[in-house]
């Protein structure tokens, strides 16, 4: 009876999780196209820490809560899942290819792969994430922000004209939004996504500890796939509106966000223990990012058979937690 009203809860966690997201998408995407921000900086920033807000309220709950071995399963598993299954659920259920931002390919999606390498060493070596090497993090994810904030300032003028120039009409709705309106949006979503990863985190361990799984699987499947919901249907859904940027930068921005904010915050609260086993996880998650980097590079975009090869990958990776 029990394990019923944990499945329960975790299905409740999980719709708060999604739905908050949802509201904190449109609300802070509302307030930045206000002042003019580029769409790829949006996917980058805004979006992305949107729908990566599930992963950092789960792992920094599971770490306010003394379940800090969660936390590098859910970004390990989240950082996966938002390669092979997100991107490429994108590129393939998209009619036409998925374009890749020059800037992304040459600048976000190295950077990206350089930061999972810096986790997969930090781990190895010290089987840790230490307070200090959480700090490390945070000071580079504050050179990132720097980074892309000079984008942002760069490729402003020519965006804001663009969006001037298309949509008078179009957007509408989200346009006559007022201020007030938009933050309140973004204020629900917040909450709604702070209590339902409480609640996500609660549910989760407790199915865990009766059915005898690992915190380790866990974190790398359930947990994983629950908060990179968000991730999904805003890439599929941006894709199939023709908004690639927001698509693509969405799961790269979630990504470089999940390990230095996400692992970064964790670890500053307490050290967050990586067991040996997230070696090979590590592994994966680095070798989902060269994927798609060659493919992304080859082409310049994702095509469907692209797209059919990384969901592939993860059916392969499953195979192997089983």
């Amino acid at each position: 009876m029990e394990i019923v009203l944990q499945i329960f809860l975790l299905a409740v966690g999980f719709t708060m999780l999604i739905k908050g997201a949802d509201f904190f998408v449109d609300g802070s995407s509302g307030i930045a196209s206000k002042f003019g921000i580029p769409q790829l900086v949006v996917g980058l920033t805004i979006v992305a820490m949107g729908t990566s807000a599930p992963e950092a309220a789960v792992s920094i709950s599971a770490a306010l809560k003394g379940n800090a071995g969660i936390t590098i399963g859910n970004v390990l598993g989240s950082n996966i899942l938002n390669v092979f299954v997100i991107l490429g659920l994108t590129a393939f259920l998209t009619k036409k290819t998925v374009p890749v931002a020059f800037s992304t390919i040459k600048y976000e999606m190295p950077f990206m792969i350089v930061i999972m390498l810096i986790l997969l060493w930090t781990g190895y070596a010290g089987n840790e994430i230490t307070r200090l090497e959480g700090a490390g993090l945070w000071v580079i994810f504050l050179l990132y922000l720097f980074y892309l904030l000079k984008m942002a300032k760069k490729g402003a003028g020519k965006k804001s004209e663009d969006a001037g120039g298309e949509n008078p009409g179009g957007g509408e709705n989200k346009k006559e939004k007022s201020m007030a309106m938009l933050l309140l949006f973004t204020v629900v979503g917040l909450a709604f996504i702070v209590i339902g990863s409480s609640v996500t985190v609660d549910a989760a361990t407790a199915i865990a500890r009766i059915i005898g799984l690992s915190e380790r699987f866990i974190g790398l499947t359930i947990v994983a796939l629950g908060t990179s919901l968000p991730e999904l249907f805003t890439s599929v859904s941006a894709a199939r509106k023709g908004s690639a940027d927001i698509a693509i930068g969405n799961v790269v921005g979630s990504n470089i966000f999940n390990i230095l904010f996400v692992v970064g915050t964790s670890a500053l609260i307490t050290p967050v223990v990586f067991e040996s086993k997230f070696i090979v996880d590590s592994m994966v998650a680095v070798a989902a990012g060269v994927l798609l980097w060659i493919f992304s590079f080859n082409g310049k975009s994702l095509n469907r058979l692209e797209g059919g090869f990384l969901l592939l990958g993860y059916l392969g990776y499953f195979i192997y937690l089983l």
